[in-house]
């Protein structure tokens, strides 16, 4: 797989070997879909903050600056640290960075919450893909993950076993949803569909309960498509099915069959399937979409963006169309600053904004959004666009509509992530001038909501019935636990060079 240029490529540093290793990115991490923009002068604020906190309270602790990084005394320091440079965001104090006794229960307090991750990926076996190993290190690079900082990454980072570490061990999550990506090339889908729901009777066999949802994929218009849908529904018996209209997403130069949600004489025949067999979640791969990967692949544009929903979900109601990524373009035309720029200039964001409008528009009800690589691209960039984004969705699709993903493990455990959103606020005067509901608290109901509440009632996924909590994976995170053994924050990417 490779959509950056060599010549970009040259320009760019892989992130395990050059980036701070922190708690939380301090610079934005790209797979080969985009060109990283450099560290910008706030997130180098950032670091530099982090490393005076984080070192002073490392000594007072009798510990290894790394060491204080994996703690959660470290993570508290990590979102301090963004706080002195974007403003009060994140729901933090100097007390829980410096007493670890005061980080250590809040984090206990919160490990029981409920968290479903809609949006995960890991590779097959016999993948081709090594891009995404470059990938890994790129996110240690850039400080995303300490764990990943001077530490070799092998394709096995990318496969079942560490995924199983990141997703289960090293982070709160409960139930993860596992995605894969088509291809027109065979051997470079992520997983074929028989492999996710093997991965899923896998870990569910396991862990002795229901800890693992799988898509199946669908890709119109390619040879066979139909049938395959057909056989999926079968024997695979998926809990819901994505699609990516811009077709081969991995190798966007060979897209040869890109498609529209709203295409009646193509998409549908797919939906009318769905609905027949009680598979009423659609998810689709939308957005993350920047004018650079425009100006390589122009015909691929309007497969892209959003402008498809509304009639699909208006034609469809019995169906639910869960949005991948917000639909968020990246990064506003330019820097995370001219995001945040544009936002303020007309209250509008690229393509977000189209989709959270789409229920008052069109009078439709069956529209989500799911948070996967948008959260993390603009949290650790410029958080209050986080916010924004968090704050359009909300007020135009629902919290009710608004579902928790993390395209994990591409960006190593989503621990930080589920830290990030459990802190952030919506600026009080954001919520005046744009009319934006506060976030509240932790566990309070939105956040609940996002976290796992509202993917919980789209895959009819009880959690009181469930026996997560005392699972033989339960089980194991404790052992994991009382090892000591610490959290992997890696994460996986490209950078671009200081």
């Amino acid at each position: 797989m490779r959509l950056l240029s060599d010549r970009e490529k040259a320009e760019l540093a892989l992130a395990e070997s050059h980036g701070f290793p922190g708690p939380i990115p301090t610079q934005i991490v790209s797979s080969d879909e985009f060109a990283p923009i450099p560290q910008t002068p706030a997130q180098r604020e950032v670091e530099v903050r982090l490393r005076e906190m984080s070192d002073a309270l490392a000594r007072k602790h009798g510990m290894s600056r790394r060491q204080f990084f994996a703690t959660a005394s470290g993570m508290a320091a990590a979102f301090l640290a963004m706080n002195q440079v974007f403003g009060p965001l994140f729901g933090v104090s100097a007390a829980e960075a410096a007493t670890p006794e005061m980080a250590d229960d809040r984090a206990k307090t919160l490990s029981g919450q409920f968290i479903l991750d809609g949006h995960t990926h890991f590779l097959r076996d016999d993948t081709r893909l090594d891009t995404f190993v470059r990938m890994r290190e790129a996110v240690g690079k850039s400080g995303w993950n300490p764990a990943l900082a001077g530490k070799p990454q092998t394709i096995a980072d990318l496969k079942f076993d560490n995924y199983m570490r990141e997703i289960f061990l090293d982070s709160d999550t409960k139930v993860a949803l596992i995605s894969s990506a088509p291809s027109e090339v065979p051997e470079d889908w992520f997983l074929t569909n028989p492999m996710t729901a093997a991965a899923r009777a896998r870990v569910n066999a396991d862990a002795g309960s229901r800890r693992m949802l799988s898509h199946a994929i669908f890709t119109p218009g390619m040879p066979g498509w139909l049938e395959e849908v057909d056989r999926a529904i079968a024997e695979d018996k998926p809990d819901s099915f994505k699609g990516y209209t811009i077709g081969d997403n991995t190798h966007k130069d060979l897209s040869r069959h890109p498609w529209r949600m709203d295409d009646e004489t193509l998409a549908y025949a797919a939906y009318e399937r769905f609905a027949k067999a009680g598979l009423t979640n659609v998810c689709v791969h939308k957005g993350l979409f920047p004018p650079s990967v425009e100006k390589q692949f122009p015909k691929l544009r309007r497969h892209a963006d959003v402008s498809d929903v509304a009639k699909a979900a208006k034609d469809w109601p019995q169906l639910n169309f869960i949005i991948y990524h917000a639909g968020y373009r990246f990064p506003g035309g330019g820097t995370p600053e001219d995001a945040m720029a544009e936002f303020d200039r007309t209250g509008r964001i690229d393509w977000v904004s189209d989709l959270a409008e789409i229920p008052a528009r069109h009078g439709v009800g069956n529209v989500y959004a799911d948070l996967g690589q948008v959260f993390a691209m603009t949290a650790v960039s410029q958080p209050r666009l986080a916010a924004a984004i968090l704050g359009q969705l909300i007020k135009g699709l629902g919290a009710d509509k608004v579902v928790w993903g993390t395209d994990a493990v591409w960006t190593g455990s989503p621990q930080w992530q589920i830290e990030g959103l459990r802190r952030l606020e919506i600026p009080e005067d954001m919520r005046e001038k744009y009319g934006f509901a506060p976030l509240g608290t932790a566990q309070g109901s939105v956040k609940s909501a996002i976290l796992g509440g509202n993917s919980a009632r789209l895959y009819r996924y009880d959690p009181t019935e469930a026996a997560w909590e005392t699972d033989r994976l339960a089980q194991r995170k404790e052992l994991h636990l009382a090892q000591g053994e610490n959290r992997s924050n890696l994460r996986y990417g490209y950078i671009a060079r200081a």
